[in-house]
């Protein structure tokens, strides 16, 4: 084409008298353009212009465009009851976008209760069980269901029961959810196992919703890895990760990544060998985040470290903090909790359970502070909205 046709055909904001740029796409190719850009861009958008704003904010518009952390589900427990609560991050809303409680997945009739397990990119993970069962790391797998629901949606299905193994060490059992809508509108659920005789993971079961089944698969690799109690699954990549040590060292803390097959089963050694931390998706890529000890053992310092190539197996340090700058904003002890999913912010918890205060590691300074329930509080599960209808064989509303 020919250069000077170009420049005459090409519209000009001269040509529309206090036009932008921005005033000349339509409302479908702005919501096209935003759907593909990180949620953390998309919400700055929101300071172009009024229209702008109000596109982004537009209910109806939520299922075409990412959002944005919400905000930490987390239970708390006192005089043997569990609450459930929610810590928004939201500086547009403080209130709770749904009942943290989710009465829909109580059956009243059967008298069941439920315990958040594991999150991932806008679905919730719980275990559903008889209020008259004692809830204990031991409880046998009749005595719960598996629940995986949407709560903005109120879309749930609860999974058949597990595959009948024999007798196995349930205080070291661990579940984990792996779903990407960007991926596939398909979940998957895994469940851990490891016998009593043997004190590392000797398989794992596998759901799809796909399929609406589980399928059982032996644990293939050379070392024996034994898993954290509790310890937090995180699906990135197409592998779900979680954190453990050795059988032969347990000062030996490293993440096992595991595919959704159950074929592809890998390892990586964590920095500072038996130091605890925390995992997270952010950004596309699987983040560490963990303190490190002086010569006098106390903590002086924290890590941001990320696998930013998924068939790596070494993770690279991109930030380091001063833990006694962090201090003396704050005032509190912290310790390593959650990892922003969109930037390199860390979440840290006070060590009394009823603080959290956001870190920027990349411009080392404090954001906002959230005030818990101070009772017992347990396992933060960060939680993004997913307007999506899609939950594989959703049984519920």
């Amino acid at each position: 084409m020919d250069a000077s046709f170009e420049r005459n055909t090409k519209p000009r904001l001269d040509d529309h008298p206090g036009a932008t740029a921005a005033s000349l796409f339509t409302d479908d190719l702005i919501l096209e353009i935003l759907s593909r850009l990180p949620a953390r861009s998309v919400h700055r958008f929101k300071c172009v212009s009024v229209p702008w704003r109000d596109l982004i904010a537009d209910p109806t518009n939520r299922n075409k465009l990412p959002q944005i952390l919400a905000g930490f589900l987390y239970m708390t427990v006192s005089n043997n009851r569990r609450g459930h609560h929610f810590a928004s991050v939201s500086s547009d809303d403080e209130a709770a976008p749904f009942d943290p409680s989710l009465p829909y997945l109580h059956n009243h009739d059967k008298d069941e209760g439920i315990i958040q397990v594991n999150s991932s990119n806008g679905l919730l993970l719980y275990r559903r069980y008889m209020k008259n069962n004692e809830v204990t790391p031991l409880m046998k797998e009749d005595d719960y269901r598996f629940v995986v629901c949407n709560p903005v949606t109120w879309r749930w299905v609860e999974l058949p029961p597990l595959p009948q193994k024999p007798v196995v060490d349930r205080s070291s059992r661990t579940t984990g959810l792996a779903f990407d809508p960007a991926i596939s509108s398909d979940f998957h659920v895994l469940h851990f196992e490891q016998t009593f005789q043997e004190k590392y993971i000797t398989g794992v079961n596998i759901y799809s919703s796909r399929t609406g089944a589980w399928t059982h698969r032996g644990n293939e690799m050379a070392e024996k890895v034994m898993l954290f109690f509790r310890s937090r699954c995180i699906f990135v990549g197409g592998m779900l990760y979680l954190m453990g040590s050795l059988e032969r060292n347990h000062c030996h803390h490293l993440l096992l990544g595991v595919d959704m097959e159950g074929k592809v089963w890998r390892t990586i050694s964590l920095p500072y060998g038996g130091r605890f931390g925390a995992i997270g998706s952010s950004q596309g890529c699987l983040h560490y985040a963990v303190a490190f000890f002086d010569d006098n053992n106390q903590i002086s310092g924290l890590e941001l470290w990320c696998l930013q190539d998924c068939d790596s197996k070494e993770l690279v340090l991109k930030h380091t903090a001063s833990f006694n700058k962090l201090m003396s904003m704050t005032g509190k002890v912290y310790m390593t909790a959650e990892i922003h999913p969109d930037c390199d912010t860390i979440f840290l918890i006070s060590c009394l359970g009823d603080t959290l205060v956001a870190y920027d590691m990349r411009h080392q300074k404090v954001g906002y502070i959230l005030n818990l329930e101070k009772s017992n509080t347990q396992q933060l599960l960060p939680y993004v909205p997913l307007f999506s209808e899609s939950l594989g064989d959703a049984d519920g509303q």
